[in-house]
């Protein structure tokens, strides 16, 4: 017992020494006092999308990814109802436009990962809205198309997405459409020279 006694002394001992009241007392108060936020901070708060650096003053890629944002929630919502997701709806599109596409060009053009393409297959092909089939020359490689199924759920799909793509370029004269498209088509392939 003496030992036990002996050793939570020695413990007890070896903890820091006490500070004065003093010192507890300025300590305290320095740790419950709230600096002041700068005077040009106090209150600030971004601006909404089109004003400032989230409008014309902002950089180019910035104001793409902006637009692609807003333009991406709201296919959600308008695809919502029919329970396709906005890359679900690019898988659809794009076996529409190129059938037989494997699941990495499908990748590619829709421009997600391999991963992500991978549910998404297995999910539309439970659906019934795509089906495989082995590639003639290739026997490993899987090659997708759209069922019937998947041709009367994407015309679905598209209703509700002209309606964006109108709301997109209300406003536009059909000139600068084309040149917005151009300049877009553009940007995707001269970057892509550099990956």
């Amino acid at each position: 017992m003496r030992k036990i006694a002996t050793l939570a002394k020695s413990r007890l001992s070896r903890k820091a020494p006490k500070q004065p009241k003093s010192s507890r007392k300025s300590q305290k108060s320095r740790s419950t006092k709230k600096s002041a936020p700068a005077p040009e901070l106090a209150g600030s708060r971004p601006p909404p999308p089109g004003q400032g650096k989230r409008g014309e003053t902002g950089h180019l890629a910035y104001l793409l990814r902006q637009a692609q944002a807003a333009t991406r929630l709201t296919l959600e919502r308008a695809l919502a109802d029919l329970g396709v997701t906005p890359p679900q709806f690019v898988v659809l599109t794009m076996l529409r436009a190129y059938p037989g596409l494997s699941g990495a060009d499908l990748a590619r053009v829709a421009l997600l990962t391999p991963q992500t393409v991978g549910v998404i297959i297995r999910n539309l092909e439970r659906d019934g809205a795509i089906r495989q089939t082995p590639h003639p020359v290739h026997g490993r490689v899987l090659q997708w198309t759209l069922t019937r199924r998947g041709e009367v759920l994407l015309a679905k799909c598209r209703r509700p997405v002209q309606a964006l793509e109108r709301r997109l370029a209300a406003g536009l004269p059909a000139k600068a459409q084309v040149a917005v498209r151009r300049w877009l088509s553009k940007i995707a392939a001269d970057l892509q020279q550099d990956g």
